[in-house]
């Protein structure tokens, strides 16, 4: 039986496929951004990198939830 990935990570394999960058990769780019805020990078991801709100949202939530950012 497989657990079935739930929260921000349900949302990797279709970020990577759609977007072509790992979501190490997405990361770093998050934690080298100037901004700190969670909307601040979602609108960037958004702006900056063509990426939906959601998925934008989901890879925020979750490297902010690493460094235990806000």
């Amino acid at each position: 039986m497989t657990d079935t990935v739930k929260g921000p990570a349900s949302y990797f394999p279709s970020i990577e496929a759609k977007y072509g960058r790992s979501i190490v990769e997405w990361n770093d780019l998050i934690r080298t951004s100037p901004l700190t805020k969670h909307m601040e990078l979602v609108s960037w991801l958004k702006a900056e990198h063509g990426l939906g709100h959601g998925h934008a949202n989901a890879l925020v939530a979750h490297t902010l939830a690493q460094t235990g950012s806000k």
